[in-house]
C-alpha cells in the first residue's frame, strides 16, 4: 500500500465513523508497521487550513468543522436542551475533580445532587461511572468521557482552562480567596490507587443492567 493509499484509507475510516477513531483501530486496518501517529499528524497539518479539520481527542481522531466556520452550519436537527445551572456545576466539578464521588460533589457544592442531574449528564454521554472507591460503603466514582472532550473541543483533560483563563473569560469574580486554586484532574482512564473496577454485579446494583438471573 502506497503512502497515498494509507492516507486515503485513514481519511475514509475517520470520515465514516460517527465517533472519534482510535489509533489502535486504524493500525489494525493498515499494513503492519505503519506509523499511524506520523500519518495522522501529516493529515492534521494538511487539513489545518481547510473547511474541516482533523482533530486529536486523546488517542482518537475525528473530522470537525473549522472553528471559524461553525457559525455558518445550520442545524436542522432538534437542538440539545440547555443544561441547568445545577448540571453545569456538577459537570464542572466532575471534570476538574475526577475521580469524584456523589458525596464529594455535594460537599463541594454545599447542596444535595439529584439523581436526575447525573442522569442528564450521562444521557448526554459526557459523564460515566469510573469505578468504586475503596472506602466505607464503596461509593461509585465518576469521570468524564471521550464524548465530553470531543464536544468541548479538548484534546485531553489537561486542556481544561486554568485559573487565569477562567478569570480572563469572566467566569470567576474578582473577589477570589487568596488560597483558591484549580484542581488538576486525573489523566486517562486508568483507575486510581483507591479505586476498584466496576463489575457486572455493580452495574446491576446501579440499575444499569438487568439482574443476570443465574442459578448461582
Amino acid at each position: 500500500m502506497s503512502d497515498l493509499d494509507v492516507q486515503r484509507t485513514v481519511e475514509a475510516l475517520v470520515f465514516a465513523s460517527a465517533e472519534p477513531v482510535s489509533e489502535a483501530y486504524l493500525a489494525d486496518r493498515l499494513p503492519r508497521g505503519t506509523d499511524v501517529g506520523s500519518v495522522m499528524r501529516q493529515l492534521a497539518e494538511f487539513y489545518a487550513g481547510r473547511g474541516v479539520n482533523l482533530l486529536r481527542v486523546e488517542d482518537r481522531w475525528a473530522f470537525r468543522t473549522a472553528a471559524d466556520l461553525s457559525f455558518m452550519i445550520r442545524r436542522d436537527e432538534t437542538e440539545v436542551k440547555k443544561l441547568s445551572r445545577a448540571a453545569l456545576e456538577v459537570l464542572a466539578i466532575i471534570a476538574y475533580h475526577q475521580p469524584v464521588t456523589r458525596a464529594e460533589i455535594e460537599e463541594i457544592r454545599g447542596v444535595q445532587t439529584s439523581r436526575g442531574t447525573l442522569d442528564v449528564l450521562m444521557e448526554a454521554g459526557w459523564v460515566r461511572f469510573r469505578g468504586r472507591r475503596r472506602s466505607p460503603g464503596r461509593p461509585v466514582t465518576l469521570g468524564t468521557t471521550i464524548s465530553f472532550l470531543d464536544h468541548f473541543g479538548l484534546e485531553e483533560l489537561r486542556d481544561l482552562p486554568g485559573l487565569e483563563e477562567l478569570k480572563g473569560a469572566g467566569l470567576l469574580s474578582g473577589r477570589i480567596p487568596p488560597n483558591f486554586n484549580i484542581p488538576v484532574p486525573s489523566f486517562g482512564d486508568d483507575l486510581a490507587e483507591d479505586e476498584d473496577p466496576i463489575t457486572q454485579l455493580d452495574l446491576e446494583e446501579l440499575g444499569l443492567l438487568a439482574p443476570s438471573g443465574g442459578d448461582e
